[in-house]
């Protein structure tokens, strides 16, 4: 089917298939497990012709590809690339591999720019891959180093790649880190949003901004690669 889809059944049915080229933003409180969240949706569905680029900004490259080992993923198989803003900013001496590119911290954004594109070079042009996805987690850790303006013109560059490649971009946010003005800037990069609420003792999840109306509220739960929603909560 052309398009992407989130995985996430209930969602999808709302939303049908997700126009290549589209970029969302994903924003909740901390503790909301987004991360789990985010490399749930980054996992469906990936086949031979998909080519993955997760830009992390709390973990080494070597833990986040550690996850998609712990789900049964061959990563011999799979195109995944890890734009890893963590390691060097530990001391650590470590270099890149063929699927972990290390930016010197989250500052960098000239040096995250140029890993990313590396892997949308080896992806598109080399492998030839049809479909690409694009993850930056987090926006809120770069904003910390960087200000608005500067974030701002390094995230029109790659949601624009984002569109030309006919890929799908997913952009975490903390939404207690910043005012409203800050988001407000953000949002005019993307097509749509994810949005995550406290509901007391869990959390709900809808998507706004991708059909007339937002979807109804879910309560989500995360085993392993699958996302489990319960039913719709009012806004």
């Amino acid at each position: 089917m052309p398009g992407y889809s989130l995985g996430i059944k209930e969602l999808d049915d709302y939303l049908g298939s997700i126009r290549e080229g589209t970029n969302l933003m994903m924003i909740g409180p901390p503790m909301s497990r987004k991360d789990e969240l985010l490399d749930a949706i980054l996992s469906h569905n990936l086949g031979a012709d998909d080519g993955v680029i997760i830009v992390s900004t709390r973990e080494p490259g070597e833990r986040v590809l550690e996850w998609f080992t712990d789900q049964g993923i061959d990563l011999s198989e799979a195109n995944i690339g890890v734009v890893d803003c963590v390691t060097k900013t530990l001391g650590m001496g470590a270099s890149d591999t063929a699927r972990i590119k290390r930016a010197s911290s989250p500052v960098d954004l000239t040096g995250i720019g140029v890993k990313i594109s590396q892997f949308f070079e080896d992806f598109l042009v080399k492998k030839n891959l049809g479909k690409i996805r694009l993850s930056i987690n987090s926006l809120s850790t770069i904003l910390m180093y960087s200000n608005l303006q500067t974030v701002f013109r390094f995230l029109h560059v790659f949601t624009g790649r984002v569109k030309a490649a006919n890929g799908f971009g997913l952009y975490v946010v903390e939404d207690e880190m910043h005012d409203a003005q800050t988001i407000a800037t953000l949002k005019q990069l993307f097509d749509g949003l994810i949005e995550i609420k406290d509901i007391g003792d869990s959390y709900a999840m809808r998507v706004v901004g991708m059909t007339s109306k937002p979807t109804p509220w879910f309560e989500y739960d995360i085993i392993g690669t699958e996302i489990i929603l319960n039913k719709p909560k009012k806004p």
